[in-house]
């Protein structure tokens, strides 16, 4: 299936645009990926989640994705804006480890929680220290086409050289923003306040434990070169979709879009999206608070990572979150049942697929109108309620769920019901139905007893009996 009026909100022109691509049918994606310092929060992982669900939504629709994450263990700043403190080293000196220890262990750490959460591995994984190389070709590039200077002994991008650098956050040089995650410190090797480091070689960190030779001297790249260096390197001169937090708009995805279009001489990325902020309520969720939720500590308050998923995909991505357990444990519930309600189908026999089908561009149809997710969950129950056999219902969850990733059907496996215990409630479902029919009311009370007691629990509805365990 290919949906052609796939439309999602671009960043970059400020409206729901038609998806488009360089080359018809194929998709280069890019998400920013972690810094491995810590642990991510839940508050990082709504933005790995949401872009889990468009690259399917992406592939459910047609389309042959590639998609590119790298991973920051070296190079990022406490600041955005290339000042405070390495977050690497500050990792390595909380836990007295190497740095690289501290990225393997939070690499592993980062796709554990992607996997219980149901998030693909992108195509392309690739640390920032595999490509010093590719960022110091790209550094010397730009020096020599006049977009960048060395001041100070570091290199830095002269931003005064672009006419539309503010394009993506649609601000001027008069306002510009300092800094989203922290204020800005003054660097006085800069021409101008909004230029940025691509390599350093003067740091404060005598310790800086990760340098390398460079044309500059020994140092290390600035965060913003490794997201444009590692996606030349695996997705060529063009981008169909760039992803990440909204958090990442200013500075970083800003001088990306500077430094790769002054590199390559050619806009560079089509479609830009980006996924509000997770908040509680002291505000937005971050590590700097020192208090953050994990996966982890979820699901030793006893909640599956996939009911979190859920909470995610009820609102819509462009929209700020709040989080709150009372919230969390409604979707507990509403996920509980749903899992109920797929392990209850008792298929028999081939899905029609020809009934199939208008259900299938429904929820296609949900996904391309700026990935709704709400209104992809949606089909799920509208399925449920349908007059379709379960065979049919059941193929329909089955491939609605390769793009919410809720584990379904998974679920309703191992939910214990084996084929002996669904013809038996089957056949009870029946006896109750010709009891009520002969009025015999005390007789179908006892039935609903009978199952309640073996932890069956009967819904009647305009549709007929259902049934889920309790």
């Amino acid at each position: 299936m290919l949906l052609t009026n796939f439309t999602l909100y671009n960043t970059l022109t400020k409206t729901v645009d038609p998806f488009t691509t360089h080359e018809e049918g194929k998709v280069s994606m890019y998400t920013c990926g972690p810094t491995v310092y810590h642990f991510a929060h839940i508050g990082n992982l709504r933005s790995y989640i949401m872009e889990d669900v468009l690259e399917k939504a992406l592939r459910y629709n047609g389309y042959d994705v590639k998609r590119v994450m790298n991973i920051t263990d070296v190079g990022h700043l406490s600041s955005d804006a290339d000042t405070g403190e390495d977050k690497m080293l500050k990792g390595a000196k909380r836990e007295k480890k190497t740095v690289m220890e501290i990225a393997k262990f939070y690499t592993d750490a980062f796709f554990a929680d992607c996997e219980k959460l149901h998030i693909k591995r992108p195509d392309v994984v690739e640390p920032a220290t595999n490509c010093i190389d590719d960022f110091i070709e790209m550094v010397e590039s730009l020096i020599e086409k006049g977009y960048a200077y060395v001041a100070g002994d570091n290199v830095y991008f002269d931003t005064s050289k672009l006419d539309d650098y503010y394009a993506l956050t649609g601000h001027s040089s008069d306002d510009l923003m300092v800094g989203v995650r922290d204020d800005v410190e003054e660097d006085t090797n800069k021409r101008n306040k909004a230029d940025f480091v691509l390599w350093f070689t003067k740091s404060k960190f005598e310790d800086q434990e990760l340098k390398w030779d460079s044309p500059w001297g020994i140092g290390y790249p600035g965060w913003h070169i490794e997201c444009s260096g590692i996606c030349k390197k695996h997705l060529g001169e063009y981008l169909d979709i760039h992803c990440g937090g909204v958090d990442n708009i200013f500075p970083h995805h800003t001088n990306e879009i500077a430094q790769s279009e002054a590199y390559l001489g050619h806009k560079w990325c089509r479609h830009w999206f980006h996924i509000h902020h997770l908040n509680d309520k002291r505000g937005k969720m971050s590590k700097s608070s020192g208090e953050f939720l994990t996966v982890s500590l979820l699901e030793e308050k006893g909640y599956d990572p996939l009911a979190y998923r859920m909470f995610c995909l009820q609102s819509h991505y462009r929209k700020p979150l709040e989080f709150d357990f009372a919230q969390l444990d409604n979707v507990v519930t509403a996920y509980n049942r749903l899992k109920n309600r797929v392990a209850a189908l008792q298929p028999a026999g081939e899905p029609d697929m020809e009934a199939a089908q208008p259900w299938r561009i429904k929820f296609a149809e949900a996904l391309g109108n700026d990935l709704n997710t709400s209104m992809a969950l949606t089909a799920v129950y509208d399925v449920l309620k349908a007059p379709l056999d379960d065979a049919t219902k059941r193929y329909l969850i089955g491939d609605f769920d390769t793009v919410l990733s809720l584990g379904l059907l998974t679920e309703a496996e191992e939910s214990g019901v084996d084929a002996e215990l669904e013809a038996y409630i089957t056949q009870k479902i029946a006896e109750r139905a010709a009891a009520k029919q002969a009025k015999n009311y005390a007789a179908a009370d006892a039935i609903r007893d009978e199952l309640m007691q073996k932890g069956i629990i009967l819904k009647d509805s305009r549709e007929g009996t259902t049934w889920s365990l309790a």
